[in-house]
């Protein structure tokens, strides 16, 4: 069982190995504000603009949120045809997508009625490879006026917030097709007046920027990245973040992590070898998070866990054994396969979905220290057959946290580095196989969109 590497010597030494296989705050983005700070009546219309959140780091806003619910004391409502996106919240309405009929979907939700205001088609639906899939995983994102929504298909279109469409586009006809082995499930991302989309796959990969008002393409940087087989295909989201002043957009996925210029796509940093034995399926589906200057990169199926300095990348520039120095720590004792961690005060939470006999079994919640690697705590919820791939939600000093059965535990007490406290688990009657997507904060309580509904908790 390996140990994060604190002094000089043993960093070292891990890096040497590492390059031998090769052959703080919440950092939450002026950049990424600015996105959120269009709105159709105020800056805080745009609760919940992206698939993690303001920050992308899955933090609430502050709120008097509900701890515990039940099936009786919830309101839902059925949400037609096939998806699992994660909703996205601008005042009292939500946005999600689905395949209904054949078609795409944009779905726009009452939140106080949770009755649905339209329903705009966009595109031939491709349906699901996989039994967790859809058409429809990726969430849309909203700059406060317009929401964006992606594809399986390829199909990225834009529309208002009444649903009607401002511009829509396939990225599949201009850059290639689609050569995933399972459903596409990388969100769009928001960054100033950008939409920028991560195509990582078996042939030409790229990360593309379009002007949200216009739909003109910004910018493209074609990410050819060497990397075997099924490992060459992500299912991870970009993330925004802020090095030295300026926008940057990170990437992770196939075995490698990728910095660039939110501006003018210019590469400005790559990292290899998260996958120092080329293992042939090592598909990557949790994304990053970041804290200060630091990202933590969870890989190899959930068997590693990456800490790296982003400034310290982009200085090493085009030298890639400079850009090994940029690595902090690794362990391969922890990690996380589909859920995404949640990172804020520069401690990062995850919650393991791994195997029986992995070092933290399924169901496993810890914290580590995002500049070192240290686990401050772990805790265990209680034993489910389900597994999970909804990423934990960050509120106050809790952590929120839900299973494929749309049980959703909660976690007290998540702040210092004694073990906290778990003080409910709810439960609802959809319990259908399988909940995929992440629960969202709104003004007045949570929403939880389970396998075939959308539920709304409140206190």
């Amino acid at each position: 069982m390996s140990q994060p590497h604190l002094s000089a010597s043993l960093l070292s030494a891990r890096l040497a190995a590492f390059a031998a296989c090769l052959a703080s705050l919440v950092f939450s983005s002026p950049a990424v504000m600015a996105a959120e700070s269009v709105s159709a009546k105020s800056k805080s219309d745009a609760v919940w603009s992206q698939w993690r959140g303001r920050s992308q780091q899955g933090i609430a806003p502050e709120g008097d949120y509900p701890t515990e619910w039940s099936e009786a004391d919830s309101t839902k409502c059925m949400v037609p045809g096939s998806g699992a996106s994660t909703p996205v919240v601008v005042g009292n309405r939500a946005f999600l997508t689905s395949g209904i009929d054949g078609k795409n979907h944009l779905l726009g939700v009452d939140i106080d009625s949770l009755e649905f205001v339209f329903q705009t088609p966009l595109g031939e639906d491709r349906g699901n490879k996989h039994r967790k899939g859809s058409g429809s995983n990726p969430s849309p994102v909203t700059d406060g006026k317009h929401v964006i929504s992606y594809f399986r298909s390829g199909d990225l279109a834009c529309c208002d917030l009444e649903g009607k469409p401002v511009w829509h586009i396939n990225l599949q006809e201009q850059f290639g097709e689609d050569t995933l082995w399972w459903d596409l499930g990388s969100s769009p991302m928001i960054v100033d007046n950008l939409v920028v989309v991560a195509v990582m796959q078996t042939g030409p990969s790229y990360i593309v920027a379009y002007d949200i008002e216009s739909g003109e393409m910004a910018w493209k940087d074609d990410r050819m990245v060497p990397a075997p087989e099924e490992a060459a295909q992500s299912y991870s989201t970009p993330l925004a973040t802020e090095i030295d002043g300026e926008a940057v957009v990170a990437v992770l996925g196939a075995d490698h992590l990728t910095l660039t210029d939110a501006k003018t796509g210019k590469r400005l940093g790559t990292l290899g070898g998260f996958n120092p034995d080329q293992e042939k399926y090592f598909r990557s589906i949790a994304s990053p998070v970041i804290t200060g200057n630091v990202i933590v990169c969870p890989y190899s199926r959930g068997g590693t866990l990456t800490g790296v300095d982003m400034k310290q990348l982009i200085e090493a520039g085009d030298d890639e054994n400079a850009a090994k120095n940029a690595i902090l720590w690794m362990r391969d004792d922890i990690g996380s396969d589909v859920p995404t961690p949640a990172a804020r005060d520069g401690i990062v939470y995850l919650i393991s979905d791994g195997k029986k006999d992995a070092a933290r079994p399924k169901g496993t919640l810890s914290a580590l220290a995002a500049e070192t690697g240290e686990v401050l705590w772990d805790t265990k919820l209680e034993r489910t057959r389900a597994s999970y791939s909804s990423s934990p939600l960050i509120v106050g000093d809790r952590l929120y946290v839900t299973d494929e059965a749309g049980t959703t535990s909660v976690v007290q007490g998540i702040g210092g580095d004694s073990e906290p406290e778990l003080i409910q688990t709810n439960e609802v009657d959809d319990d259908e196989q399988f909940t995929v997507a992440s629960p969202v904060p709104f003004a007045d309580g949570l929403l939880l969109r389970t396998k075939s509904h959308l539920y709304k908790v409140t206190r």
